[in-house]
């Protein structure tokens, strides 16, 4: 069911995700870099929703951490997408310290990450969104949905998965998100996919 289901075609690849994971973890170098395809867009996604135009650079780090640490994980290939989004999300707060900047329209601190709601509004919100217009516009939503939204559709983390990134129920998680991407909805209802970018990303509230 392909188009509208970002999450869902993420999470369809997590068979041969896992299997990479485990050749790569066995010293498999191409296994590696398909792990690295398959994590990349989404973490990257993740990243610029935290630091903007330094998404590259905090990635890079991120990998350098994931290459070196791969030996350590235990999981499959779901769960190596949840530790890669943590590793990540580590590298990003240690990289907006060294800035003493903030990430655009979220503070990032404990309440930052919670996650996911239903697929049909999450898919809704995909079809209707480039991915820098939606980047920006789940800049503009309060920092607790704001990043619950980025893990939940950008990375294709589940409810549980994303708890565990950000160290909270899942419960508390989904209900971020879940409000995160009923608000998008209803601010794409109201402005329209707009050819508008500007007015649409920057203020409505």
């Amino acid at each position: 069911m392909g188009q509208a289901g970002e999450p869902r075609r993420v999470q369809a690849h997590d068979g041969e995700l896992g299997a990479a994971v485990a050749r790569a973890q066995e010293g498999d170098e191409a296994a590696f870099a398909v792990a690295y395809r398959l994590v990349q867009p989404g973490l990257l996604g993740y990243l610029r929703g935290l630091v903007g135009e330094d998404a590259e650079d905090v990635a890079s780090d991120a990998w350098l951490e994931i290459a070196r640490d791969l030996g350590r994980f235990r999981g499959d290939g779901a769960g190596f997408r949840g530790w890669t989004a943590t590793i990540a999300r580590h590298r990003a707060l240690d990289h907006l310290r060294r800035q003493r900047v903030r990430p655009q329209g979220t503070a990032l601190d404990q309440d930052l990450l919670d996650l996911p709601g239903p697929h049909s509004t999450h898919d809704q919100v995909l079809e209707s969104l480039s991915t820098e217009h939606a980047l920006r516009l789940i800049r503009s939503l309060p920092r607790d949905q704001a990043e619950a939204v980025l893990l939940r559709v950008v990375v294709g983390l589940d409810g549980n998965a994303a708890a565990r990134v950000l160290g909270k129920r899942p419960g508390a998680v989904r209900t971020a998100a879940h409000r995160g991407l009923k608000r998008l909805a209803k601010e794409l209802g109201a402005t329209g996919v707009a050819e508008d970018g500007r007015r649409t990303l920057g203020e409505s509230k």
